[in-house]
């Protein structure tokens, strides 16, 4: 349970609702923090992830005493004070070398973490590509391939796949401009490895070109741009059920009310169902041809043999369905 803070004066009241949850959130900021022993590399990868979130994101260079796994209040203090409910944590040390920790909050509190350690072989900056960078402020588009993030149950990979997603998405918008459309982040899950360690993740980032094709259609191709990123997953928090389900509830008014018998196909198309009574087909208006119509003389013909019909089987009730025999006169 969330502690609840009373304001004392009209200050403190303004400064608490500007911090409560509103119906539709703002775009999250990340805030990139180092620790006291943090080595050139996971600086520099976290000045690419800081330029990757710009305007949503905050670094900040001075040294911080922060254990996330031991002691994670410094972490939520930061959260905080900066109004970030991201924030991505880079240290080094002998036995956790090149460390990065991925850390999530809610409410101020510390929701999940997730401690992956970077290759140093295989890194490269974004200073290191001499293609052209995207602009500021572009939202990518994500793609996860590998049959480790589609997991059904709860593991590692698929938190990652969960994290990356809050931390690369960037903010909700309604409409979205094609010419936008310039960076694709993609992240790839390889197979588990023999000694039974997590598969390693790749992060790769490229930039999308649109050239001329001669038709309406343009032709696509795609540069990598930087940075290039190989994570080997290490330690892992996951989010207390109670606070999981706090964080993933939503507010009333939000979710649009279905309306009857109107669906929508997986194409986008909506499909309406109508529900009509019984119809009476003789009351049914139709178009009078002069070829459907039929004579005076045949009209006649068949009124009379109605009438002869109508007769003999009325004579034939009367009767009990004999046949009557008139005697002749002489």
């Amino acid at each position: 349970m969330l502690r609840q803070i009373k304001p004392k004066n009209a200050r403190s009241k303004r400064a608490l609702a500007k911090k409560e949850s509103l119906a539709h959130e703002n775009t999250k900021t990340v805030l990139l923090l180092r620790g006291t022993t943090c080595s050139s590399l996971v600086q520099n990868l976290l000045s690419d992830i800081n330029a990757l979130k710009r305007p949503f994101s905050k670094r900040f260079t001075k040294k911080n005493e922060i254990h996330p796994f031991e002691d994670a209040s410094s972490l939520e203090f930061f959260s905080l004070k900066n109004d970030a409910s991201l924030l991505l944590f880079g240290s080094h040390s002998k036995k956790r070398p090149h460390c990065m920790t991925w850390v999530r909050c809610f409410g101020g509190q510390v929701l999940d973490m997730l401690e992956v350690y970077v290759v140093k072989d295989t890194a490269r900056t974004l200073a290191q590509f001499k293609s052209e960078k995207c602009k500021v402020g572009l939202k990518p588009l994500l793609s996860f391939s590998g049959a480790q993030f589609e997991n059904p149950g709860a593991s590692q990979h698929t938190l990652a796949k969960s994290i990356f997603t809050d931390f690369f998405r960037g903010g909700e918008s309604a409409t979205v401009d094609v010419e936008g459309l310039q960076l694709m982040i993609n992240f790839s899950a390889g197979e588990e490895a023999q000694d039974g360690s997590s598969a390693m993740i790749q992060m790769r980032c490229w930039r999308i070109i649109t050239k001329r094709s001669g038709q309406r259609v343009p032709r696509v191709e795609v540069e990598e741009m930087g940075p290039r990123i190989d994570f080997m997953i290490g330690r892992s928090k996951e989010a207390e059920a109670s606070a999981w389900k706090e964080a993933m509830k939503k507010p009333k008014g939000v979710e649009v009310k279905p309306r009857k018998n109107i669906e929508t196909d997986i194409v986008g198309d909506k499909i309406g169902r109508i529900h009509l009574g019984k119809q009476d087909l003789t009351e049914i208006q139709t178009r009078k041809m002069k070829g459907l119509k039929r004579s005076r003389e045949i009209a006649a013909d068949t009124e009379v043999a109605d009438d002869d019909a109508i007769i003999s089987e009325e004579e034939g009730d009367f009767t009990g369905g004999s046949e009557v025999k008139r005697q002749k006169v002489a």
